[in-house]
């Protein structure tokens, strides 16, 4: 990225907070009240006091196992039914059903059941953590492989090679774009419901210490939680975007834009085609 543009970044962000404690400080209260806000300075202080304890990086431990663990799980699970679902018809007609009915249902709505269903809180967290990446994955990945050019497959065929020669060198590598995007807004969507989950029924977390920080009317608490969440989203999201982009870096790029440089993008893929699932 070219210097410019990050420091169009860095000043955008520096400029809300100077907002911020400028509306806090002076105790702004017309339509939006920021009287009872804390300031930012007040929250760095928090901050650094939180940084300080064994507690903090304790919570901090227990939410990215927690995320690591079911985001995980998702990703495997969602590629495997997502390809199962898109090659055969079998698979669609058994999943498809459950899946449409299914992935409405938000996550967190899924607590009472994680209780019910499961002998530990951690093992229910989990089990939500995992629900909410799913199905993004599941379905970008699903759309990936039923818009892949069926040329490629047929070439791999006439050259003799079997499904699993397909599988692993025509549809795998060419639905990766569409993978890798379930991937990023699945990792987002985790981090909402973990947070969720650890407020409702955990014991440790960033997501339950920020929720006993509001019950103590602890303010500058919570928003060391909130930003605490954010930087850990903004980090998992670009760890899983480089990663994509690391993996997909065989793709064509548009000319002037290639390679991993400042300023590169990857190119955005012509969408084709469905194709039906073959039994």
């Amino acid at each position: 990225m070219p210097a410019g543009r990050r420091l169009v970044r860095v000043a955008s962000l520096l400029a809300a907070l100077c907002l911020w404690q400028a509306l806090t400080s002076l105790d702004v209260n017309l339509w939006l009240r920021f009287e009872q806000f804390p300031t930012v300075v007040e929250i760095a202080s928090a901050f650094a006091d939180r940084a300080g304890t064994e507690a903090y990086w304790q919570d901090l431990g227990h939410s990215l196992r927690r995320i690591t663990a079911g985001f995980l799980l998702a990703a495997v699970l969602g590629v495997a039914a997502g390809t199962a679902v898109a090659r055969s018809r079998w698979a669609s007609d058994l999943l498809d059903p459950l899946v449409e009915v299914v992935r409405p249902v938000p996550a967190i709505a899924l607590v009472p059941v994680a209780i019910l269903l499961l002998p530990t809180n951690e093992q229910g967290i989990v089990l939500i953590t995992c629900a909410a990446a799913l199905f993004p994955v599941l379905v970008s990945t699903r759309h990936a492989v039923r818009a892949l050019d069926p040329v490629w497959e047929e070439a791999v065929l006439t050259m003799g090679g079997g499904r699993t020669r397909v599988l692993f060198s025509v549809v795998l590598p060419g639905a990766l774009p569409g993978v890798f995007g379930g991937l990023s807004v699945g990792i987002g969507v985790s981090w909402i419901c973990v947070i969720s989950a650890e407020m409702i029924s955990g014991e440790y977390g960033v997501g339950y210490r920020t929720w006993q920080d509001y019950t103590v009317v602890d303010y500058p608490g919570v928003f060391v939680g909130m930003a605490t969440i954010g930087v850990l989203g903004r980090l998992t999201s670009t760890a899983v975007e480089a990663l994509g982009r690391r993996a997909t870096s065989w793709l064509p790029r548009p000319a002037g834009r290639t390679g991993t440089g400042p300023g590169r993008t990857p190119s955005r893929p012509v969408p084709l085609p469905e194709k039906e699932p073959v039994p």
